[in-house]
Order: structure tokens, then sequence, then C-alpha cells
């Protein structure tokens, strides 16, 4: 074997499942001939062997649904481009709802299906019985049919992938143990193996169970768990229908693959255990554990009540074997931040299903530098380096597996890994009756409860929890003063001679105009897409925060950090730890920071989109006239110990104004009122500025710019598409990806939603043509229910920012 591995490839796959050898095939496919695959043992040795092989389709956003779309196009083609059976069955799949929860969680998923005109089918109880004679009707509410789903044999699938790759000149190396990466000037120069070094210029971590032990290599710490994971087979003793179709049914929490004249049964049960710390033994192959009976009564007799021909059927054998699931339960995808030629596709619970689009993306992701649509829910850069950390790691990983079949409602809160990063404000919030929300590890507040509100219960179509906090928050930010932490936010500072020029060619709007300026900006992509949503600070000459989204920090850093000049002169820091951050917003916010601030806040002295060094109390912070909510406000960027004398300060001098502490539920009922967006729901890699109604952003006139070229050919193109708000009359369940139709017909879907409370209306962002829908009656779907709706300018309140410059 080491004779025949060679000394150098300019991509090595580490890796040889489902998911490595459909990246090595796709690299093949698109003309890449200098591949090495190299599998520690055999093909299929992880826990490809013992997969189930379950095919299913859509998920809550388009382009992941396009991309397991994808997977089904390949296995389509598979075998009449590689010669290898994939034994692929497109029978359909059946998915039961027992309750009227599970109800209308289905039926919203099928509204966000039938916005991107994915073919699924809404079935009653008897409908569902012809399609699976084996179930017993009692307690069927309703259940989805998708007739394009199906199962595909795992070990064929990799063994045609592999075919596939050495046709197109992969060099496949089996038995060869990958023991340490090379790093060198931040990049991967090449890989350490029990067979000789490979040197490469490119290196993808495609090594499933294994991947956080090779990421630990380069000295990463993915957030790649294994759990237990066990599904059992049958005798071979069922007469099966052909065509019978897969089942789930997630209120007795198990699925169902016809065999044999058997079933495949599995579940997603609590209790699964983490295995190895995460860290399985690089010796261990195609192996088992031993039967957890008790674990598998879990979803087995909750089976045998919905299909009682399982009383009478025997266990022929029990699969119980290690699985990725990773802190979120979503793939891992995409370039490592701070190694720009090192990939990793990982963390995949349902490899097999995905593998095939997997494969396509992450191949165009590593010749092109761009996956081809926006997969951010599975990108690596959506975790930090506390997701990594191993007990969170094992918390997250085990809860997010007993999550898959749980029903999760609006707005739903994560029960682990809380009270991790807390704000300087934490306790002070907390006597104050915060709700508090997770995001990125912080602990932020939703709402402030008082004496008298509601009780909290979770619900898919009525008032979501804490609506009347809400709402006496939104009405003092709109009539009179509020608070809000907003500590979590992403902040770098970036300082130095070039510092300037460089982030002046690295955004698309103008940072000129010298110290003491704010500036809204966005950061494009080479397709003229919005990669980054971001907000630039100068206080002082050379001196520049940019601050973004609590969530977006380690992409938008990579980003950033990409776009500088490596000649030392521009330095960039993250400080999100050493900032807190106030927004001190409202009509009398001006009045309350007068009386505790020495400086002339006066709006001669201090206008909109003005950046100031100001004094509040006995401390000194950067203020902004800038915010998130559409009134007069500032947005107070004060040193982590003087936050709570900073907020003191303020509360006191508020008093007299009747000043509220809000969350964020109150700054996402503003924004929506007020037509900002959101980066990853309204805009996004695969929207421009000018058709998200963003083009006062852009200044092609000001120079070079990242996307500039792309974007100037946007603009001449003119647009096809374009954002708009949608009212509703009332209180609607709208959260975002409802299907937008005109005169009966799809025709987009929403971007985000919410309640105006000041308004008083139900609120919409979505796409929609820019020609031929000027007459149109336009109706929003949510959870199968149909709402008339108005469409209209994005920003319905203060239309022309009169307030915020006040």
């Amino acid at each position: 074997m080491s004779s025949s591995l060679p000394s150098h490839a300019r991509i090595v796959v580490v890796g040889g499942g489902a998911v490595g050898t459909s990246v090595a095939y796709q690299l093949a496919k698109a003309g890449e001939r200098d591949v090495l695959l190299i599998e520690k043992a055999q093909l299929t040795h992880g826990c490809t062997w013992h997969a189930a092989g379950l095919v299913g389709q859509l998920r809550t956003k388009a382009n992941l649904t396009r991309l397991m779309q994808n997977s089904v196009a390949v296995f389509d083609q598979l075998e009449a481009d590689t010669g290898q059976a994939v034994d692929w069955k497109r029978v359909g799949s059946l998915r039961l709802a027992g309750s009227e929860a599970r109800w209308s969680e289905i039926r919203r998923t099928l509204s966000i299906a039938r916005s991107f005109d994915f073919e699924a089918h809404t079935l009653n109880a008897r409908e569902a019985r012809d399609l699976f004679p084996f179930i017993v009707e009692d307690g069927i509410v309703g259940a989805a049919f998708i007739p394009s789903d199906g199962y595909v044999d795992p070990y064929s699938l990799t063994m045609a992938y592999a075919k596939g790759a050495r046709a197109g000149g992969v060099k496949i190396r089996e038995g060869v143990l990958v023991t340490d990466i090379v790093v060198a000037d931040g990049r991967v120069t090449g890989v350490v193996t029990d067979h000789g070094n490979v040197s490469c210029e490119i290196l993808v971590n495609c090594a499933g169970l294994w991947a956080r032990r090779v990421g630990e290599m380069a000295g990463l710490s993915l957030p790649a768990g294994v759990v237990e994971h066990q599904y059992f087979v049958t005798e071979q003793t069922i007469d099966l229908p052909p065509g019978i179709p897969t089942l789930r049914d997630p209120d007795r929490i198990f699925y169902l693959k016809p065999d044999v004249r058997s079933f495949a049964i599995g579940g997603w049960e609590e209790g699964a255990p983490e295995c190895w710390n995460s860290r399985p033994p690089f010796d261990f192959g195609r192996s088992l554990f031993p039967a957890d009976m008790d674990r598998l009564a879990l979803f087995a007799e909750p089976a045998a009540e919905r299909m009682p021909i399982l009383n009478e059927t025997g266990i022929r054998t029990v699969i119980n074997g290690p699985i990725p699931v990773s802190a979120d339960g979503e793939p891992i995808m995409g370039p490592v931040p701070g190694i720009p030629n090192l990939f990793v596709a990982c963390g995949f619970t349902a490899g097999i299903a995905a593998s095939g689009g997997a494969g396509l993306a992450m191949a165009a992701w590593i010749l092109d530098g761009d996956p081809g649509m926006d997969l951010w829910p599975f990108d690596v850069r959506r975790f930090g380096p506390h997701h990594g950390q191993s007990r969170h790691l094992g918390e997250r990983a085990r809860t997010a597996y007993a999550g898959y079949y749980k029903l999760h409602y609006p707005g739903e809160e994560t029960s682990v890994g809380r009270g991790l990063r807390r704000s300087p404000l934490h306790g002070l919030l907390d006597d104050a009756g915060a709700r508090f929300g997770n995001r990125f590890g912080w602990e932020r507040p939703n709402w402030f409860a008082e004496p008298g509100d509601a009780p909290e219960r979770p619900t898919f179509e009525d008032v979501p929890a804490g609506f009347d906090a809400v709402a006496r928050e939104v009405r003092a930010i709109r009539s009179g003063v509020a608070l809000i932490d907003q500590t979590s936010f992403a902040k770098f500072e970036v300082t130095g001679p070039g510092a300037f020029a460089a982030l002046q060619a690295l955004v698309a709007n103008d940072l000129s105009g010298g110290p003491g300026k704010v500036t809204y900006t966005q950061i494009l992509n080479a397709r003229g897409g919005i990669e980054a949503d971001v907000t630039v600070l100068e206080p002082e000459a050379g001196r520049f925060f940019v601050i973004t989204g609590s969530g977006f920090g380690v992409r938008d850093g990579a980003t950033i950090r990409a776009g500088l000049p490596t000649d030392g002169s521009v330095a960039i820091h993250e400080v999100t730890s050493g900032y807190a951050v106030l927004n001190l917003c409202g009509p009398a916010s001006r009045a309350v920071l007068e009386t505790v601030s020495a400086t002339d806040v006066s709006n001669a002295a201090f206008p909109f989109l003005g950046c100031r060094i100001v004094e509040i109390g006995d401390a000194t912070v950067v203020a902004s006239r800038i915010g998130y909510v559409g009134e007069l406000g500032y947005e107070l960027l004060i040193p982590s110990e003087f936050a709570p004398h900073v907020y003191e300060s303020l509360k006191a001098a508020g008093a007299a104004h009747g000043i509220r502490d809000a969350g964020y539920k109150a700054i996402d009922s503003c924004r929506m009122e007020k037509g900002y967006l959101y980066w990853s729901a309204d805009v996004g890699p695969d929207d421009d500025p000018y058709e998200a109604g963003l083009g006062f952003c852009v200044k092609p006139d000001k120079g070079p710019f990242q996307g500039r070229d792309a974007i100037v050919a946007k603009k001449a193109a003119g647009r096809r598409r374009k954002l708009v708000s949608f009212r509703v009359d009332g209180f609607a369940p709208l959260m975002g990806g409802e299907a937008i139709l005109a005169d009966g017909r799809v025709v987009g879907s929403t971007t985000s939603g919410g309640y105006g409370h000041h308004l008083g209306c139900s609120i919409a962002f979505g796409y929609v043509p820019t020609e031929g829908l000027e007459a149109a009656r336009f109706e929003l779907e949510a959870f199968g229910r149909l709402h008339p709706a108005t469409v209209g300018p994005r920003c319905l309140y203060d239309a022309k920012g009169e307030r915020l410059k006040s």
C-alpha cells in the first residue's frame, strides 16, 4: 500500500464513507484529476455500512430541500453514469400526525413546501392507511405524503460513488490512517499517514465518526459528536405490497423502511449515550455495540401500537452503532475559518440521504469558492469555539438526537448549555423580570414579565408567549424610552494606517467622511450576493468597529480577515466580550441621555448616523445614532466593567420618563414595522442589495470593492424580483417561509414574519416578481390557511425617517 501512496495530490479527501466518496466523485465529474481519497480501513467501514438508508427531502428552507433534491437527482442517474447498481427505491414517504399540534407542524411544513413548488400531499387517516395498510387509523389526525422520497442501499451507493470517482481519475487508498495534519502560515500543506506523507493544496475532512479527531490534528475543535443509534430488522414473514412507502411516525418516535418481507425500524429516543466523548478510537471499524433492549423498547412498543402486525413478528437482528450528531443536529460543511484551504463535510446524521447533494455543493465550494447556493444552516462558521467544548458538545448532541422527532414550536429556545455567556447586565435584567433566550451561547432577554401576565405556553397558531409583554415594550419604544441589552453583538476592532483603505475596498458602501461617522453596509460576494450585513463605526481616525449579529461573528470575521492586507498595515481583533452594548431608544432617549451626560448630544452636535465619544455618569462610551427599531436612539458601546454603572445611571435618569427594559421580541416587532432586514432570513448570499431595496448602500463610483463588477452588472440587467412587505389585518401566525399567492398562483415565499404591535397587524417580507403583479390579489398561506394580504413598501412606519433624524 505504501508504494502506491502518492507523495502529492492537489486535493486530499479524508474518509471513505458515502459523503467522502461523493465529494471525490463530484470533484472528478467537475474535471479535477489530481484527487486522492484516503480511508483508514475500507470504504463504508465507518457508520455508512450500518445506516438504514432512508431518503427524505423536505426541509424548512428552500436551499436545504434543494440540496436533498440534488441527492435524489444524483441517485436517479448514478447507476447509468457508473454502471454500478445502487438499489435506489423511489417509493415515497408517509409522515403521520398523531396529535393536533403535530398536524399544525406538518401543515406548516407543507405550506413551506408549496412556496418553492415541492410536491407534497396532505392525507386523512384512511388515505394514509390505503398507502400503508399495516397501520391502524386510531389517533391519526392527518398525514403527509412525499412521492419522490424513498430509500437506498448505503453500501451500493458508496461503491457507485467510488467507481465513478476512480473512472474520473481519483486515487482511492484504503488501509491508510492519517495521523497528523501539517499547517504552516495558516494553510494546510499536507497530511502525515502511517504509510508516508502526502503534500496537498486542499484538504477535505469527510472523516465521519472521526471528523472531530481529524480536525484536532489541525488545531480545530469541531462540534461533531457521536451518539449511539439503534434500529431493528424484523423476521422475514411479512407480505409487503409492491412499492410500499417508507413511514415516519414522530409522535411515536419511530421510522420504518421496507425490507425483504420485513421492516427495518429505528427511532430517536431519549437517553442515547454519547460515544467515546465524541473521539472514537481509530481502530474501531466495522463493529457494533451490544443491543440495548430497554432503549429499543422506547420506540419498538409505540411502533407496535401503530402497527399491530409487529406483535406477531419476531426481531431478526438489532443494529446498535455510532452515528454522527453535531451540536445542533445539522451537518457541518464548508471552509474552516482561519485555514482557507481546509474544508469539512461531516456531522451528517442523515449522511446517506444528503450525500449526493452534499458532494455537489462541496465540489463547487472547493473549486469555485461558492457552494452555488446559500447553505448557512449547514455552514461550519455558524459554530464558535464553545460549541466544540467536550461537555457542551456531548449535552447538545444527545439533546439534538432525542429532539429529531419532538415537536418544535415557533420561538423554541434550547434547554441545554444555558448560562454559558452572560452580559455584565445579566443579573440586573434577571431581577427586572427578563425571560431569557439564547443565541450563540449568550443569554439575551426576549421580553420582561410582570405580575399578572398570562402563563406562557407553547403554540403553533395562537399568539406566542410574551405577547402582552412585548406590546408593553413596543409602546415604550414608540412613545417613551426603553433600554435594550444588545451585548451579544459580535464586534471587531480594525486599526492601523491601512484600515480605512482596506475596509473601503471590502464593503459596498462609502466609508469616507472622516471620524465620527456610522455606516450601514454590506459585504458582497463574487456573485454580487450579500455575504455579510454589518455596521461600521469610526469614532476616531484609523480606528473602526465592525458590528454584526450575535451568531454571525465567526463567518463575518473570516470574511473581513480574508479581505485585509497581510503587510502589517491593518490589525483586527475580536472585542465581543470586551464591550457591552446598550440601546437607549425612543422619543425621550435624548432627554434621558442629556440628564446623565456632560457631552453635547443635541441633534446639531450629534446627528443621525453620527458616532461620538460620550460621557455617561462616570464612564466614557462610544455612542452611535443608529438602531434597529426605527426611533431616535443611541447604541452605546461600553467597556464591559462599566456597563452596570451606565445601565443604572440611565435607568435612574429615565424613571421620570417611564423608562422600560425591552427585549429582542420587541426589537423584532419594531424592525418589521420599520422594514429593517435580517441577514440569513431576508437577505443572504443569494440576494443582491438592489432586489432587497438596499441599493442606497451600494456606491459603485467610490472605487473598486469586493463584488463591484457583479453588482454593477446586476444593476444594469435590471431587477427581476423585489422585496416587499405584506400586511395582514389582526394576528396571523406568520414566521417566514409562508407561500405567497398572487391571484391563487404561488409566486414566492415570505422571508420573515411577525406582529407589529404599534401598527396592530401582522407583517411579512418576501420577494415577488417586479412585473405582472401590479393588480394582483395577494394571500399568504400559513398552516394551510390563506390570509388576504396587502402589498406595500417595505417600510410601513415613518417611511421618511423623520423620527430617526429628530
